[in-house]
């Protein structure tokens, strides 16, 4: 008696096709065993296809939660007595390197396998990806001017802003309906954030409800815009096509880096050289933390690139404003933190929101819960039997 094995893998862009580009949802698997030809077949239901994305989607969402609690962290502990030592423009301009060499190698790995990636080189879809790499280029740095005027907490929770205008986004540009429920999710999230950023005007020294200077909740809703103006074209720009992702993040991270370039030496034209030009300075000021906010950003970037591909717009936007809850715990260790009432409330609210949003309709409303048996899973084998001559 022949035992046969076949070991096959799902990938995360196609549902379950293998190399013989079989059917959506069915794989096929020759096998030879002596004079006989073994061809399985698995047949797997669209439900479990769609856990196995989830589960990818709440691991990815997962860790770029976690960077993104720590980027403001991270950049708050680079400054030096409220100042950067460093120019602080030189670091998105180091983290697209970073990505464009990560994507460049994760590439290479995939054109040693067959069947080849592919790759759109018209350049009528190439010249789409500069716009996005401009968006992101003063986004970047928009970010870091709001935390020379806001905390790290108010930063994480102004960012949730951007849901607002995604939402909009998505209505208007990509087509995306939302439900009555998952519109009042969004407005009750503009709702907790205003809320966490209102002091009591019970201390002594309340001069404004606001806890910072207005200048930095300018930016921060500035960069709220322009985050989710560059998601909703970069989530176009991805689903355009069947592209590689790593030659897509290549296309864009190509342009990220020559913007990023082009603001470096538009900064020493205007310095009139004064401190020499940015390649022989690029690296003045840089501590093991700098390296690390810039990790922090590539990383980052890498992340968003994935759910862009595979996930949509929201799901990155709500899994980065979770981020807020681990920030404000590691505030209190760092800087002495001292949240608020409101700071709580509010992110009570974000955090009602988030299961208003994505929390199924019957779970919301009681209602009863109807669920289409699972298909079944089938496995057929055919053998054939053949003679050598």
């Amino acid at each position: 008696m022949a035992i046969v094995l076949a070991h096959f893998e799902l990938t995360t862009g196609t549902a379950c096709e293998d190399v013989t580009r079989g059917r959506r949802g069915k794989a096929f698997f020759d096998v030879e065993v002596g004079t006989k030809t073994v061809r399985l077949r698995a047949c797997f239901s669209s439900l479990d296809l769609q856990k196995w994305k989830k589960m990818q989607w709440y691991l990815v969402a997962a860790l770029l939660t976690v960077l993104t609690s720590s980027q403001g962290i991270l950049t708050t502990l680079s400054q030096s007595k409220g100042e950067y030592n460093y120019d602080y423009a030189t670091v998105p301009f180091l983290a697209e390197i970073f990505k464009l060499a990560v994507s460049s190698l994760l590439l290479w790995r995939e054109c040693k396998n067959l069947p080849l990636p592919k790759m759109t080189t018209e350049w009528k879809t190439v010249g789409l990806f500069p716009i996005p790499s401009v968006i992101y280029l003063i986004h970047n740095n928009v970010q870091f001017a709001t935390l020379t005027y806001v905390d790290t907490s108010t930063y994480q929770i102004m960012g949730n802003l951007k849901i607002v205008t995604t939402g909009i986004l998505f209505r208007l540009f990509l087509g995306r309906r939302l439900s009555n429920l998952q519109w009042m999710a969004i407005v009750l999230l503009a709702v907790g954030t205003t809320t966490s950023q209102v002091r009591g005007c019970g201390e002594a020294s309340c001069d404004s409800l606001f806890s910072a200077p207005i200048q930095g909740y300018m930016l921060g809703v500035l960069s709220a815009c322009l985050s989710a103006l560059a998601g909703i074209y970069t989530e176009f720009l991805m689903k355009k096509n069947n592209d590689s992702l790593y030659w897509q993040n290549i296309q864009l991270y190509t342009f990220g880096t020559l913007f990023n370039m082009a603001r470096l030496l538009a900064d020493d034209f205007r310095g009139g050289f004064e401190n020499g030009p940015w390649w022989q300075r690029i690296f003045n000021g840089y501590t093991i933390t700098t390296w690390m906010v810039v990790l922090n950003l590539g990383s980052t970037g890498l992340l968003v690139s994935w759910l862009m591909k595979h996930a949509d717009n929201i799901v990155k936007v709500y899994s980065t404003s979770m981020a807020m809850l681990l920030t404000m715990i590691l505030s209190l260790f760092l800087f002495n933190f001292k949240p608020t009432l409101q700071l709580f409330l509010g992110i009570i609210i974000c955090m009602m929101s988030l299961h208003m949003y994505f929390a199924p309709p019957n779970m919301l409303l009681d209602m009863p819960l109807t669920v289409k048996p699972d298909e079944e899973k089938l496995i057929e084998v055919s053998v054939d039997r053949r003679t050598h001559s």
